[in-house]
């Protein structure tokens, strides 16, 4: 039992380490250039670049494949109908109405809006073997893919709510 609650302390402190928004000092975090709804150019920026433009907590699950607490992100539970793009990059990956109701804690989705709107790459990291799902622009870690959702895919892109900017259809 007191591993159990050792586990869960450590889990409790990754998370707050990775996933709460960083205090920003006034000028110290750059515009980022890059965000487009529109550009679907593949970006191609080192690590030094993202860290200048993007907020701490954000950068933390794009670039360093952190994930936030299940639960705990705004897009969980959200039902508002519209498009969810790259919150670090500005490209379009799924709509609300491919988004559905998870118990797993994450917005899940059954498809993407596009073929190359994600990329995916083998990730074996926790001791099992999962799919991981990057931004196909600027190849931001999204989240993963697992084969155990609706039809018509049974594809559940459980993404990272912090990862996704929301636009509400007009």
């Amino acid at each position: 039992m007191k591993l159990f609650f050792v586990f869960i302390h450590i889990l409790y402190f990754s998370y707050n380490t990775y996933s709460q928004p960083a205090t920003i000092k006034k000028n110290k975090l750059l515009p980022n250039p890059y965000y487009s709804h529109t550009d679907t150019t593949k970006l191609n920026l080192d690590d030094a670049t993202w860290k200048k433009i993007l907020p701490d907590s954000l950068y933390q699950v794009a670039r360093k494949k952190a994930t936030e607490y299940a639960f705990s992100g705004k897009y969980w539970n959200y039902t508002g109908i519209g498009t969810y793009y790259c919150a670090a990059c500005g490209n379009k990956l799924f709509r609300s109405d491919a988004k559905f109701s998870s118990t797993c804690g994450w917005p899940s989705f059954f498809e993407t809006v596009r073929k190359n709107s994600v990329i995916y790459k083998s990730d074996h990291s926790m001791g099992v073997e999962r799919i991981e799902v990057l931004c196909g622009r600027c190849e931001g870690h999204l989240g993963h893919v697992f084969d155990d959702g609706p039809k018509p895919t049974g594809k559940r892109y459980c993404m990272n709510s912090i990862m996704l900017d929301f636009i509400l259809d007009k």
